[in-house]
């Protein structure tokens, strides 16, 4: 007669969880509604909440996050206090990505949230689908930035190029293509551009192979080179 543990043939392996921090001080009802999003995910879980800018280091130190969302913090006249912040997210916890949440000052700032060491970038008016999808984006290596954003860039810097020839590949793509042109060159998957914009994944598709060929593109790296050679996007921010 043979003997064997119990076992039960249905139960899987869980899947590591990514752990989020989030550094929200300042809007704790902004706090809780990210904490009910993302515990609704089977993928991660909030490991930790600030409770106080003094203990924030000590708090990622602790928590060991994957992710830690943090709000942009108004300093000294400086506008987006994110330096010294993201500094002391770093030597705290090393490994951990960060997504800043624009806070009072302008979104057009976002590019300093970046500079300062940020991997991705939110507003404050981020469904829940755009939350997910930028914690996903900075775990797998990405640099996220919200649609919203995307299509200031667009009002910013491609309706201000009145002297855009004709023969200017780029003046034939529609609005929704140079959407997804940035969100693309900034890493973005078709699923997490479809997720974002609420497409399906087959209008993204359409949409991306059409610029690529509007633009006689090839491959991501290509895409990537000629938005920052046209001036969309700046490659100190990525």
């Amino acid at each position: 007669m043979t003997t064997s543990r119990e076992t039960k043939p249905d139960a899987a392996v869980e899947t590591a969880r990514l752990g989020v921090m989030l550094a929200i001080v300042d809007f704790p009802m902004l706090s809780a509604a990210f904490r009910s999003v993302i515990d609704r995910e089977r993928d991660m879980t909030v490991v930790a909440e600030a409770t106080s800018r003094e203990s924030i280091a000590d708090e990622a130190r602790a928590c060991n996050a994957d992710v830690i969302v943090m709000e942009c913090e108004g300093a000294g006249g400086f506008g987006c206090g994110t330096y010294e912040t993201i500094e002391a997210f770093r030597a705290a916890s090393p490994h951990a990505r960060v997504i800043a949440l624009d806070c009072r000052c302008a979104t057009e700032r976002f590019s300093v949230a970046l500079k300062a060491g940020a991997n991705g970038f939110l507003t404050r008016e981020a469904e829940d689908t755009d939350v997910v999808a930028a914690i996903r984006s900075v775990a797998a290596g990405h640099t996220y930035v919200s649609p919203a954003i995307v299509t200031r860039m667009i009002d910013t810097y491609v309706r201000r190029s009145p002297d855009a020839g004709i023969e200017d590949p780029y003046e034939l793509l529609s609005d929704r293509e140079r959407q997804i042109l940035l969100l693309a060159a900034m890493g973005h998957t078709n699923r997490d551009i479809a997720r974002s914009l609420r497409l399906s994944e087959q209008t993204v598709h359409y949409n991306r192979a059409n610029l690529m060929e509007k633009l006689g593109l090839h491959d991501r790296v290509e895409l990537l080179r000629y938005t920052v050679r046209r001036g969309l996007l700046n490659a100190s921010t990525l």
